[in-house]
């Protein structure tokens, strides 16, 4: 089969709407140039469109016209190396959807540890972080947990009460095993991440946080997040003022 007609039929696989970039064609490095010929011809044609350099999209129809890709479909490609997750949305972006403030970034924050990302795609704005724990598909709810936690004094509008009860409650749903690697990962996370989850835990009775949180902080330090004490009554066990 020519290379041509292996990346239409590649393409023609792809959902409307989806995004996707050479990687993702399943070729060979000796295919890309007559890959990049065939993309090239397909676009021309409005088969496919760019968004930019290197990343196009399976245009998805319409009444009004072609529809453009969501923002869950621009991120992906940086997102993603291949199958493998290497970021996740952190900052207001996400606070927002955990319902811990009412703000709107104007700029999408993507934690990532393999690269740094800059950019803007189709008037989306896009900036990376540095992300404490390498992020896979399966603990990035429990990243999202840590990363609240880390920015809690810094996210706008908080209501404190409503805060904790959020926290709370989605620690509260997670299973042990889950929890369990809550703590592994908040090793890795600053100490006031360590102190505010033990508070957290212990203030539900999950007591087997206490050694490995504990023993891992600065019994002279404290750490401080506003006034917690009438939302979380064990703040001050953990230095919390």
């Amino acid at each position: 089969m020519s290379t041509a007609k292996k990346i239409k039929e590649k393409v023609s696989s792809f959902d409307e709407g989806t995004t996707f970039k050479y990687d993702q064609l399943g070729i060979d490095n000796s295919e890309y140039g007559a890959a990049t010929k065939a993309i090239e011809r397909m676009v021309s044609k409005g088969l496919v469109k760019r968004i930019s350099r290197g990343l196009f999209y399976n245009p998805k129809k319409s009444s009004f016209g072609d529809l453009k890709p969501n923002e869950d479909q621009l991120l992906k490609p940086y997102m993603y190396e291949g199958d493998n997750r290497i970021a996740y949305i952190t900052g207001l972006s996400l606070y927002n959807r955990l319902g811990l403030t009412t703000q709107v970034p104007s700029t999408v924050t993507l934690a990532c540890n393999k690269k740094r990302i800059n950019t803007e795609i189709d008037n989306l704005k896009i900036k990376s972080v540095k992300s404490y724990v390498d992020p896979t598909d399966e603990n990035i709810h429990l990243l999202e947990i840590l990363d609240a936690i880390k920015d809690f004094k810094k996210i706008p509008d908080l209501n404190i009460d409503n805060a904790i009860g959020q926290l709370q409650g989605r620690i509260s749903d997670l299973s042990t095993t889950n929890r369990n690697k809550l703590i592994t990962y908040a090793l890795q996370y600053p100490p006031r991440v360590r102190a505010l989850l033990g508070a957290l835990l212990t203030d539900q009775e999950y007591n087997n946080a206490f050694p490995k949180l504990k023993n891992s902080l600065n019994p002279l330090s404290s750490y401080e997040f506003g006034s917690l004490s009438s939302s979380l009554s064990t703040a001050q066990n953990w230095n919390i003022v």
